[in-house]
């Protein structure tokens, strides 16, 4: 991978006090953990209160467990996009 390169020119007037700090890349990988798991927790939650309103008579449970199928699948669909499926950070 090559470094980054800056597409803002620098500051003409520099300020003195200022130090600038140096861009680590290597953040976007804990990102992309970070987003992973969230995502992975959301949707183990969400399959285990579809299991939960299974058992239930409640009104609308076929709704609401339709509405947090949706929720799921477009969380899987976003990590697939992304490239999230098959990572594992641990």
């Amino acid at each position: 991978m090559e470094p980054f390169k800056s597409i803002v020119p620098p500051d003409p007037n520099p300020d003195p006090d200022v130090v600038p700090r140096p861009v680590h890349l290597g953040h976007h990988d804990s990102v992309r953990s970070h987003v992973f798991l969230r995502l992975s927790n959301e949707v183990s939650r969400l399959e285990r209160r579809i299991d939960s309103l299974r058992g239930t008579e409640a009104p609308h449970v076929g709704i609401i467990i339709a509405t947090y199928q949706r929720m799921i699948d477009r969380k899987k669909g976003f990590m697939e996009r992304w490239g999230l499926a098959d990572t594992n950070p641990y």
